[in-house]
């Protein structure tokens, strides 16, 4: 059988993966500091006998899209985003520590600070779990204060500081859960430079417009490389009659 039938199913196989990312993309439009993944593809010649005359698709390592989304001002006490370059450190499912830009965050009944996914914003020692208090502030540079209960509002008490992180994005990677890591799996040191808006949050940086002409660029890729297989499959039919005929 001809390589053009191997070739067009590899174009096909790729198509329908970008596909796929390009949907996950599209459908967190609204997601908080979602970062858009990537699919990225390069040409592979067909090496054997003879002159490598085909070339397949092969998937490059996956990647994201760490450019800023835009701010979006909601008025809760409890709304992060981050200013500029930098990540907010959670403690991730593993018990490692991971990087987000989502900053909808929240307490649960033992007063423990979680983002809006549910991960345990990390601090100065730790997951932050705070104390019974009649008022909490998040100041820019992470510091959160509260009002304990029966206190006179004035008397604010610094409890803890959200630890904000600022690592290079060619040390970062993107894992299937949505948090950011290092790629060198260590542990990047807190960065005062990094600042908060207090009130806000980051939305997602998808374009949805450009997000939905790639998914029917992406559909109509997949089309083609589906009719190339059809035709290989036609020219090996019409090729197998022929030397019937001789």
């Amino acid at each position: 059988m001809d390589r053009m039938m191997y070739i067009a199913m590899t174009g096909a196989k790729e198509a329908m993966y970008a596909q796929a990312v390009t949907s996950h993309n599209l459908a967190n439009v609204g997601t908080p500091g979602f970062r858009a993944d990537l699919a990225a593809f390069r040409s592979e010649p067909v090496y054997g006998p003879g002159y490598p005359s085909r070339v397949y698709a092969v998937l490059e390592p996956p990647s994201a899209d760490f450019s800023h989304g835009s701010i979006a001002w909601t008025g809760r006490d409890l709304d992060v985003a981050v200013e500029g370059d930098g990540w907010i450190a959670v403690q991730a499912p593993d018990g490692g520590e991971a990087y987000t830009r989502a900053g909808d965050l929240r307490l649960t009944a033992n007063g423990v600070l979680l983002t809006g996914g549910g991960h345990a914003v990390l601090g100065d020692a730790g997951p932050i779990a705070l104390p019974p208090a009649q008022k909490l502030e998040i100041g820019p540079d992470g510091t959160i204060s509260i009002q304990p209960l029966g206190q006179d509002p004035a008397n604010l008490a610094i409890v803890n500081r959200i630890k904000l992180v600022n690592p290079p994005h060619d040390a970062l990677v993107k894992g299937d859960d949505g948090l950011v890591r290092s790629a060198a799996a260590d542990v990047a040191p807190a960065d005062a430079g990094v600042r908060l808006a207090v009130g806000a949050l980051e939305n997602s940086n998808v374009n949805a417009v450009e997000a939905m002409v790639s998914l029917i660029e992406r559909s109509r890729q997949f089309e083609m490389q589906v009719k190339l297989m059809r035709t290989a499959e036609a020219n090996d039919r019409a090729s197998t009659e022929l030397m019937r005929i001789s």
